[in-house]
């Protein structure tokens, strides 16, 4: 089966002042359809990078990117816009405050004018009762809401164009621990529900032991290494890979309960988000 993504020989160079970085080195990698693999690395590893190549917001120094067996160009269509979705780190900063919650979930299919006026409404609230959110909150101003709730307000966004992919920068970064748990079970579920692929950015690799398929690891812009997470967890062949594994905490029996919470789609409380 062809890969849902492709990168294929992919590189990135930046220049200012007389001066070139590589970000991203002759990168080759695939993204199994409806795997969560995540791309890990320290400060500089080019995890940005790559997102940002993905979803169009920079083009590639050289190299190419294939969505479902077919090279994504520059100008994206339409319809390869709708395909691949970003949730950002800081749902905050990613939601307009001058916007009701209702009106930025609907922005994507005003955007893209699928449905009419009464179709788009009921969407919203159906993609808010996705996420584990109440109708009413489609009234309410994103300022007053807890940084759970914002995720859960960016993830329904992302839903709305039904995309095949879907981008996660530090997702659940930015929230506190709890938090941090409800929001990947519910990413964890929405994957398996609606056959969805992720490119789970992020530096934590306990949260890649938690949720993950996949893992590729990254060093100052090169791919280091890249499996399944047990098998990466259990014997990482690099010794950059090493030194990050041995930064992580051993496995609690909280994470342990966590992982298998998330793995068996225990259903999170995501209305007791705080």
């Amino acid at each position: 089966m062809t890969p849902i993504l492709q990168l294929d020989h992919l590189g990135k160079v930046f220049s200012a002042d007389g001066h070139s970085v590589t970000a991203l080195d002759d990168v080759s990698l695939a993204f199994e359809r409806g795997e969560c693999h995540a791309i890990v690395g320290e400060s500089g590893s080019g995890k940005t990078t790559i997102a940002n190549l993905v979803l169009g917001l920079m083009p590639p120094t050289s190299g190419s990117i294939l969505f479902n067996g077919v090279p994504l160009p520059g100008d994206r269509s339409r319809a390869q816009k709708r395909s691949i979705q970003l949730v950002q780190q800081n749902p905050l900063s990613a939601l307009n405050p001058r916007r009701s919650v209702g009106a930025s979930v609907r922005l994507p299919l005003d955007v893209h004018e699928i449905g009419v006026s009464a179709e788009r409404r009921q969407r919203v609230e159906a993609l808010l009762a996705e996420v584990g959110l109440d109708a009413d909150m489609a009234r309410r101003s994103p300022r007053g809401l807890s940084g759970g709730q914002r995720q859960r307000i960016a993830i329904a966004r992302a839903l709305a164009c039904e995309p095949e992919l879907i981008v996660l920068d530090e997702p659940t970064s930015a929230l506190d621990v709890l938090v941090q748990a409800r929001v990947l079970q519910l990413l964890h579920r929405l994957r398996l529900a609606r056959g969805l692929t992720y490119l789970f950015i992020t530096h934590d690799l306990a949260v890649v032991r938690s949720i993950a398929t996949r893992v590729s690891v990254f060093q100052k812009g090169r791919l280091v290494e890249t499996g399944a997470v047990d098998a990466i967890f259990a014997n990482p062949q690099s010794a950059y890979t090493r030194q990050l594994i041995g930064a992580v905490p051993v496995v609690t029996d909280e994470e342990a309960q966590l992982r298998d919470a998330i793995r068996t789609g225990v259903p999170e409380t995501a209305t007791l988000d705080p």
